[in-house]
Parts: structure tokens; C-alpha cells; sequence
């Protein structure tokens, strides 16, 4: 079962960069997406529908802004975008797909690094989706859950992690956040599993030649219960093209797939 995950920043960018001619030679059962920027009415070409998927978008209410989408050759069982609380709500940042035994969510955690206020509404999110994934790891099925969650976790997740020790997705209670997701509630970072080398990262800023000299933060995990987890078999950062500043994640599971 092979997942790809990538924050596309604006999905309709990602197609002009060549995402989908790309998406097309992975062989992905799987494929979420964080930050479409955009209303599925605005998608009309074809790209935006991949040939042999189910695709499923849940767009913010406001335009141009957030939103997920999910692709999967298997059609769901079910589909999930809403749970009741804000930001999340309106803003398109949950995609959940139910299959046979398996289920895997497209989230979009917010920033907080533009103000304050931002950095405070990214808190209550987390609040709230602490105690959604307590709910999530005490149910009877696996979850993979692909996001762009807007933290890195530890000091080998980020080149210029000294300096960066006061700034929005490296301060220490969000670290100590994502600490107790793992520890205390038993989710695995399968990235990790199989990568333990440092250096391995998932977003670039657009400012001077973070790209180019790989200076960059890793904030793209799939964080899973713990039985799919012990069939990680293969994860990589694609980095041979640029279709955003987020670059796709891809994990393959030993595991069968389907409905």
C-alpha cells in the first residue's frame, strides 16, 4: 500500500509545476493533500480528477485559502470533514476516508507563525485534535493520518533549530505536544521508523537558497497506529522536482488495501 502526502500550497499551482504528470508514474493507492487553496468548482480540468481514483475535496468557505483533498483507487466506505469545532470546520482542514479495516485522514494543521492571534488559534486547534486522536487510537481499525501538521518534533527536524527555538512550529510546548501524541497516546511517526538520518526535510522557505542548500524544517509526517506502523516498509522526501515549497512524502506499507 504506498501513501503520498504533499501540501501543495495551492493546488492549481502544483498542476502548472507538474504535479499530476508526476502523481501519475507513483503507482499510489492513497494520495492526500493539504492546502488546495481553492473551490472544487475552480477545478474544471481533468488533472484535478486523476485517472483510476476516487477523488474527494473539502474546500475552506472562504476562497483561495486551506482546504484538503484525498484521492484513493479503493472507493471509501465512508467520508468524514466535519467534527463540530472551529477552525477546523470552515476551513477545510480535515478529509477523513473510511475503507475495510483502514483510514486515512488529509489534515491541514494551521500556522501560527504570521501573528499572535494565529499562534493562538493553532493552540485551540490542538487541543481539540489531542483529544480527537484519543478517540481515534481507542477504535477498532488503523489510521494513517498524512499532514502538513506545522511542527517539527525534535532538533534533528529542522536545520537552524537553535535559532529558531522562539518561533512558530519549534517552540517547546508544541514539541512537547507532539511528544505526548506519540508517548502518551501511542501514535507512531513511521517516517521515523525507517529514516533516522538527520537532514531528511519536507518544506523550504522561498527566501534566499533554503532549497538549493537544504535548510529547511520538517512538517509533513504520517503519524499511524501502531499496527500499520510495524508494516512501514520504505519512506522518502521527493526533492527531484519543485511543485511547492511542501515536497511530497511517500510511505509504502506492507499491507494489502481495499474497500
Amino acid at each position: 500500500m504506498r501513501v503520498i502526502t504533499c501540501n501543495t500550497n495551492g493546488i492549481r499551482a502544483a498542476q502548472r509545476k507538474g504535479f499530476f504528470e508526476w502523481l501519475a508514474e507513483q503507482d499510489a493507492d492513497v494520495v492526500c493533500i493539504q492546502e488546495t487553496k481553492a473551490q472544487e468548482h475552480q477545478l474544471e480540468s481533468d488533472a484535478f480528477r486523476p485517472a483510476g481514483y476516487h477523488c474527494f475535496y473539502n474546500d475552506a468557505q472562504r476562497k483561495g485559502y486551506s482546504g484538503t483533498a484525498l484521492y484513493s483507487r479503493v472507493k471509501p466506505k465512508k467520508i468524514v470533514t466535519q467534527l463540530g469545532w472551529e477552525p477546523l470546520d470552515s476551513e477545510g482542514r480535515y478529509l477523513q476516508a473510511d475503507f475495510d479495516t483502514i483510514s486515512v485522514i488529509s489534515l491541514y494543521v494551521p500556522s501560527g507563525s504570521s501573528k499572535e492571534e494565529a499562534q493562538a488559534r493553532k493552540e485551540v486547534f490542538m487541543e481539540h485534535f489531542y483529544e480527537h486522536l484519543r478517540v481515534l487510537g481507542r477504535k477498532r481499525r488503523e489510521f494513517i493520518i498524512c499532514a502538513d501538521w506545522n511542527i517539527c518534533h525534535k532538533e534533528i527536524d529542522l536545520k537552524n533549530w537553535k535559532a529558531n527555538q522562539k518561533n512558530s512550529g519549534f517552540l517547546p510546548h508544541e514539541r512537547a505536544w507532539l511528544t505526548r501524541v506519540l508517548d502518551d497516546l501511542g501514535w507512531v511517526d513511521v517516517f521515523r521508523c525507517v529514516k533516522p538520518e538527520p537532514e531528511e526535510y519536507t518544506w523550504w522557505s522561498n527566501r534566499g537558497q533554503a532549497w538549493a542548500k537544504n535548510v529547511g524544517w520538517r512538517l509533513d509526517y504520517m503519524l499511524t497506529t501502531p499496527g500499520i506502523a510495524e508494516r512501514t516498509v520504505a519512506a522518502s522526501v521527493y526533492r527531484e522536482q519543485r511543485f511547492s515549497d511542501h515536497a511530497p512524502l511517500i510511505i509504502d506499507f506492507d499491507t494489502p488495501f481495499s474497500a
